[in-house]
C-alpha cells in the first residue's frame, strides 16, 4: 500500500511539472516571440519563419522608435495616465473599503449590495460612453473650453477612478484588520484619518500594494475608452492606441494624420518600410511599451499572493 502511495505521488508530481512547465511556456512564448519579431525582416516574419530566433536580423525597427517623437509623446501620455490614474483610483477606493469596513455605517449593507450588483449586471458601452461624455462636458465646463479642445487624458483619468472589485479586495482586508488595535488608537486619542492612516494602511500594505498593481496595469493597458473618447488628439493618445493608429494607418485603414503631408514625415530618412516591415517595428514598441511593467512588478509580486489572501472572500 505504501509504495503505491509513493508510486502515485510520483505520477502525481510529474503531471504537475508537466503542467506547470507548457503553462511557463506559454506566459513566455509570446514574449520571446515578439522580441524575434521586433529583429526580423518583413519577408521572413510574413512568411511565418520566425519561431524563437530573429531571421534576417535587423534593428531598423528600434531606430525608427528612437527617431519617432510621437511615439515617445503617447509613451509620456501613459506614464502619466498610469501614475496619476492610479494614484487617483486608489485615494478612491482606500476611502471607500474603510468606509464600507466599518459595521457602524448607515445603509452598510445596501451600499455593498449595489456596489456587487454593478459586479454582476453591466449597463452596457453605450450608457458608459454617454456617462463619460457627460463628465468630459463637466470638466471643459469648469476648466472653460469645449468637450474637443480639452486635454482629454484628464477624461481618462478621473472618469475611471472606481472599481468594484478593487474596493471589495481591500474592504475585506480592513475588515481582517483586529479591532483591539484601533480601539487602542483611539484610546490614545487617534482620530478617524489617525486610524486609517496610522493603523489599516499599515497593516494592510500587501493588499494595496496588490490593488495598485491592478490599477497601474489596468492603466497601462488602457486601450478602448482612450481610442473612443480621444480619438482626434494625437498629442495625448497613450501608446497602446498609437500602436493601434500606427498599424491602421500603414495598413491604408484610416488617413494620414492632419499635421502630415507624406510618408516623410513619418518615416525616417533611410528606412524602408516594405524592407523591415510594419509589424517588426509593431513587436518594437510592444516590447518596448512593456518594459516599465517588467520593472515595477519584481519589487511589487512578494506582496500579491499575501495581498489576495488578504482580501480573499470572508464568512
Amino acid at each position: 500500500m505504501k509504495r503505491r502511495m509513493e508510486i502515485s505521488e510520483l505520477i502525481f508530481k510529474i503531471i504537475s511539472y508537466v503542467f506547470l512547465i507548457v503553462f511557463a511556456l506559454m506566459c513566455v512564448y509570446p514574449f520571446i516571440y515578439a522580441i524575434s519579431a521586433s529583429f526580423s525582416l518583413a519577408g521572413p516574419l510574413q512568411d511565418g519563419e520566425v519561431v524563437l530566433w530573429p531571421v534576417g536580423f535587423q534593428t531598423e525597427a528600434y531606430r525608427y522608435i528612437f527617431e519617432n517623437n510621437i511615439f515617445w509623446i503617447s509613451y509620456a501620455n501613459t506614464l502619466f495616465m498610469a501614475f496619476i490614474g492610479t494614484i487617483w483610483c486608489m485615494i478612491y477606493t482606500i476611502m471607500g473599503a474603510y468606509a464600507l469596513s466599518k459595521k457602524r455605517l448607515l445603509g452598510r449593507r445596501a451600499f455593498n449590495f449595489f456596489l456587487v450588483f454593478t459586479m454582476w449586471f453591466s449597463a452596457g458601452v453605450v450608457p458608459q460612453y454617454l456617462n463619460y461624455q457627460a463628465t468630459g462636458d463637466i470638466l471643459a465646463g469648469l476648466s472653460g473650453t469645449t468637450y474637443e479642445e480639452m486635454d482629454q487624458k484628464w477624461l481618462i483619468i478621473i472618469a475611471m477612478g472606481m472599481n468594484a472589485q478593487n474596493v471589495i479586495l481591500l474592504r475585506n482586508a480592513f475588515e481582517g484588520v483586529p479591532s483591539e488595535i484601533e480601539e487602542a488608537a483611539r484610546i490614545d486619542g487617534a482620530t478617524e484619518m489617525q486610524v486609517l492612516f496610522k493603523v489599516y494602511i499599515p497593516m494592510s500594505k500587501a493588499t494595496i500594494a496588490t490593488v495598485a498593481l491592478f490599477f497601474g496595469i489596468s492603466r497601462w493597458n488602457g486601450y478602448f475608452w482612450a481610442m473612443r473618447m480621444m480619438p482626434d488628439q494625437q498629442y495625448s493618445w497613450p501608446v497602446q492606441v498609437y500602436i493601434r493608429n500606427f498599424i491602421d494607418l500603414h495598413s491604408g485603414l484610416i488617413e494620414l494624420p492632419p499635421d502630415y503631408n507624406t510618408w516623410e514625415d513619418i518615416i525616417p530618412a533611410g528606412y524602408d518600410i516594405n524592407v523591415v516591415g510594419v509589424m517588426s517595428v509593431v513587436y518594437a514598441m510592444v516590447i518596448c511599451a512593456v518594459i516599465p511593467v517588467l520593472c515595477i512588478y519584481p519589487f511589487i509580486q512578494k506582496y500579491f499572493a499575501k495581498g489576495v489572501n488578504m482580501g480573499g472572500v470572508k464568512e
